[in-house]
């Protein structure tokens, strides 16, 4: 294709900035800055302190803290325990976790009663706001469309920038329930306006869980199993909290810190996880596995899986991105403990679907990557599945759109992000602002008749 004058200059400014933009790695270590807020081993820098969410990768000995199995804890509870115990009652958890997360204590009955009922009314859009908001606008990018919505939900609200408690309550709430018909309305319009399909749109049903809700507005005809709705609930409730320091909480809380208003603050944090480092890692997982399927001929060859994971981190196979999407984790080294529950119920939802071939795939993945790093990179800690390794498996075992996996993540995490902002806001802090230390030269100004470049 011919260069046009608008590339040609384009191309050299990109020149240009690259050049003056590049930092040199020695000096991080030499002026001892903590990239990313982390440090070699990948802790996290203290920042903040937040009674939401706990993170927990090691445990200390003496002065030594040494990897241990992972734990999640949401408002003082294990999440495994809460997992345990919803599913032992055989309820849906996700909206019992939603309270935990926003008040700080599990509901009794009839607090969950009144707390459902209320999502339930707020999960069905303005009939004008649908078509003229959604539909009428679709984008390629779902999140890219619910980060739009969000922003144009705020035209709605009759009293957007008041940043009390009660108040961002209120837009929390509102934003909880309507997440899932953002997200699948503007799938639907994606499907529909740039690929012709046929429109279907269903209205969220009352007597739903969430869970339930996205399944009967995502399929043409409703349907779906039990399980089915038991595995994306759980989805759901592994992902609504990850502690203060993940990139997309962080995000509620720096941004709230500045003052603005709750869907300014929602927005940024869609932008934040639709990263493939982020939230978007799980279709990232997902995609690779769909390549070395093809790429691997024997599924039961554990040296010829290696051989493809070695040429991926070497940059020679899928994204060339050198990542094992799904593998290894900032605070998590011996296990995930999101991982390890999903794992299970994904083998459950492999077994009714008739994909056990393609579950063991995962498993042996998961046992020969950690390996595979460790002869390519020098590891500071332990090598485990995350979340995102099983995650995107589940998603395709729903038959979700590739489409729909980030989204979905979204569903569930915004419940972490309006609990942060609404700490953010309670505890009413400074604004929050890191230090850069500058590296630039000082220079003298140059008069323009003065400046010449070859």
């Amino acid at each position: 294709m011919k260069q046009t004058a608008t590339d040609a200059l384009l191309e050299r400014w990109s020149r240009l900035v690259e050049g003056n933009s590049l930092v040199d790695p020695a000096l991080y270590a030499e002026y001892d800055v903590k990239r990313g807020l982390r440090d070699l081993s990948g802790k996290g820098v203290l920042a903040g302190l937040t009674r939401i969410g706990d993170v927990v990768g090691a445990v200390a000995e003496g002065d030594v803290l040494v990897p241990a199995p992972g734990e999640l804890v949401y408002r003082g509870i294990d999440v495994t325990s809460l997992v345990e115990g919803f599913i032992a009652e055989e309820r849906y958890g996700f909206e019992e976790t939603c309270y935990l997360l926003l008040f700080g204590d599990l509901p009794d009955r009839e607090e969950l009663r009144v707390f459902e009922d209320r999502l339930a009314a707020d999960r069905v859009l303005p009939r004008y706001f649908l078509h003229d908001a959604i539909l009428r606008m679709p984008s390629g990018d779902i999140m890219n469309a619910m980060a739009r919505s969000v922003l144009a939900l705020y035209v709605l609200d009759e009293n957007p920038d008041d940043t009390s408690t009660k108040n961002t309550l209120r837009q929390s709430l509102q934003l909880i329930a309507a997440f899932p018909a953002l997200a699948v309305y503007a799938y639907h319009a994606c499907i529909h306006h740039r690929h012709n399909k046929s429109l279907v749109i269903h209205d969220p049903a009352p007597d739903l869980s969430t869970a339930e809700s996205i399944l009967h507005m995502l399929r043409p005809d409703s349907r779906f199993s039990e399980l089915e709705a038991m595995v994306l609930d759980l989805t759901l409730v592994l992902q609504a909290e990850h502690g203060g320091g993940n990139n997309s909480s962080f995000t509620a809380h720096v941004v709230s810190s500045s003052g603005t208003d709750t869907y300014a603050t929602i927005a940024a944090c869609l932008g934040s996880l639709k990263g493939p480092r982020h939230g978007g890692a799980s279709i990232k997982a997902a995609q690779m596995f769909e390549e070395l399927k093809t790429e691997v001929r024997d599924w039961e060859d554990d040296s010829e899986i290696e051989e493809y994971l070695l040429r991926v981190l070497k940059k020679e196979a899928f994204d060339r991105s050198g990542l094992i999407y799904g593998m290894g984790h900032p605070v998590y080294s011996i296990s995930d403990p999101r991982t390890l529950i999903l794992r299970r119920y994904a083998n459950m939802l492999a077994d009714e679907k008739g994909l056990q071939e393609e579950y063991r795939l995962y498993e042996r993945v998961e046992e020969i990557a950690p390996a595979a790093i460790g002869k390519m990179r020098k590891v500071y800690k332990g090598v485990s599945a995350n979340v995102d390794f099983y995650s995107g498996f589940v998603y395709r075992l729903l038959d979700m759109p590739p489409e729909l996996f980030t989204p979905l993540f979204a569903v569930s995490r915004i419940v972490g992000w309006c609990a942060h902002r609404v700490e953010e806001i309670v505890n009413a802090g400074k604004i929050i602002r890191p230090a850069y230390k500058s590296i630039a030269p000082r220079r003298d100004y140059v008069a323009m008749k003065d400046r010449w470049r070859p």
